[in-house]
């Protein structure tokens, strides 16, 4: 009967985001883990840098009976340990920063794991390769002739630039469709 009543003052009050509902769900299981920060898990990237959570991720934090501190378990792959390895001071005190205090004490590198977020399979991706557009002669040039009628030099270069890109973007858009 509780839980009927509990519905009926959700639908009154209209909609929810659906963060504020899931919320303590996602608290129980990350807990269950013992992970007492979320931060730790879905801004892994922003707290040990790209490169670093390309080749590690957290999988579990374990706290000791009546020690100090709590160990932190990192599942990686075998070729990346030896850098993770190398990394983990800087990754004990930037995740320390996380908590506010001395909260990790250890950290240990698993290249496999029986549990994890995906069955133990490692699947990192490495930060992502800029993929710039090359500005074509051609596509150069034509824009440097749409751009002669600007005064300000500031400007006529920005046209220009602008005009190359895309000049170039729309060539090599009519190419793949051929």
């Amino acid at each position: 009967m509780a839980d009927v009543q509990t519905r009926a003052k959700r639908r009154k009050r209209g909609f929810e985001r659906t963060s504020g509902l899931l919320q303590s769900k996602i608290r129980e299981a990350t807990e269950a883990r013992g992970f007492s920060e979320t931060r730790l898990l879905t801004h892994w990237e922003d707290i040990v840098g790209a490169q670093t959570a390309g080749m590690s991720r957290p999988i579990k934090v374990s706290y000791a009976k009546g020690g100090f501190g709590a160990t932190l378990t990192l599942l990686t792959t075998g070729a990346f340990a030896p850098m993770v390895q190398a990394e983990l001071p800087k990754i004990r005190e930037r995740v320390n920063a996380v908590y506010g205090y001395n909260a990790i004490s250890r950290i240990h590198v698993t290249q496999t794991a029986p549990t994890g977020f995906s069955e133990g399979r490692v699947a990192f991706s490495m930060p992502k390769k800029d993929h710039r557009l090359v500005i074509t002669e051609g596509a150069a040039e034509e824009a440097k002739s749409m751009s002669e009628g600007a005064q300000d030099e500031g400007l006529r270069r920005a046209l220009e630039k602008f005009a190359g890109t895309f000049l170039s973007r729309q060539s090599s858009q009519t190419k793949e469709d051929k």
